[in-house]
């Protein structure tokens, strides 16, 4: 099962009732919830919660070794697998659209590109920037520099690496016929309206502060790590850092976390609703309480759904 949606939308709670009332293991499926040192920050599942059900996947990566959707995919499968001989139900849940597909849909097998490649992108990244990098990569690799937006540091990145470890660009690895999941998936789309979408950003927002989210960022600048890492652009990472560094107070740094998560959500809402659309004739909408999809997904456990949009 895949509960899936923006930020703030309600998943780990809604995850978390199915995972008691189904028997399930709840499987991080956040990009950013995977690294140790950020559990306050990317508002990762509490310890009473993580008491209350199975969790999987969360704070397993220290944020030095940045995680990616083929690592992603293959530690997911290998916990569904895992729950499935414990007797549970697989429950996914989280808000990176791109772990989603990679997942159902299978991702090209790349080698891997080397310590070497790697750290000549980040070491480019830091010299030229996001956009010097990817008029770089357009150079050796126009197919996949035109799938990618200038500005996107970790993609552009990523790219370089995988042109200079394997001798071929991306986009020739991506051509490449994917192997789906062996699996069925039903599929949970959380939508709420944006007005209460940002109102639960802010409520989240102050539990952040009473929870230490200002020390845990502390601390985690403390490490001294790369500034290129996926984890150092976590949001909420650098508006503090901006706020510890002096140059903005508290409440602008809050401020600019909420500005840039409901941003963020957008984009997000936008992916799923491009994904949902694609795949119209797969959905099945339900627009009753929760209760009543766990009586439906139970009647249909055989059925492969799309998205399930869930009003109420």
């Amino acid at each position: 099962m895949i509960v899936a949606g923006p930020t703030a939308s309600g998943k780990s709670a809604l995850a978390l009732g199915l995972a008691q009332r189904l028997g399930g293991t709840i499987i991080n499926a956040d990009a950013m919830q995977c690294y140790r040192e950020l559990r306050v920050v990317t508002a990762r599942p509490t310890q009473d919660d993580e008491a209350a059900a199975p969790h999987a996947l969360y704070g397993v990566r220290p944020a030095a070794e940045p995680g990616n959707a083929a690592w992603w995919r293959e530690a997911a499968l290998a916990e569904m697998a895992s729950a499935r001989t414990h007797g549970r139900l697989p429950i996914l849940c989280g808000g990176t659209g791109m772990y989603f597909s990679t997942l159902t849909d299978g991702i090209a097998a790349i080698p891997e590109c080397g310590e070497e490649a790697r750290a000549e992108a980040r070491f480019l990244l830091a010299e030229h920037g996001p956009h010097g990098l990817h008029a770089a990569l357009a150079k050796v690799d126009q197919a996949t520099a035109a799938r990618l937006r200038p500005s996107d540091s970790q993609r552009v990145a990523r790219a370089w690496e995988v042109w200079r470890g394997t001798g071929r660009g991306l986009a020739a690895w991506q051509a490449e016929t994917p192997v789906p999941a062996p699996w069925r998936f039903t599929a949970i789309l959380l939508d709420p309206p944006r007005d209460l979408l940002r109102a639960a950003i802010a409520q989240r927002l102050d539990a952040m502060l009473e929870a230490g989210v200002v020390e845990e960022v502390r601390n985690f600048l403390a490490l001294g790590l790369d500034p290129a890492l996926p984890a150092m652009r976590a949001h909420g990472v650098p508006e503090l850092a901006t706020h510890l560094r002096g140059e903005t107070s508290l409440p602008d740094a809050i401020a600019s976390i909420a500005a840039h998560t409901a941003q963020y959500t957008k984009r997000q809402a936008t992916w799923f609703r491009h994904r949902r659309m694609a795949a119209a004739e797969r959905t099945h909408t339900i627009q009753n309480r929760i209760g009543d999809f766990t009586q439906f997904s139970e009647r249909n456990q055989a059925e492969i759904l799309s998205f399930i949009q869930v009003a109420g």
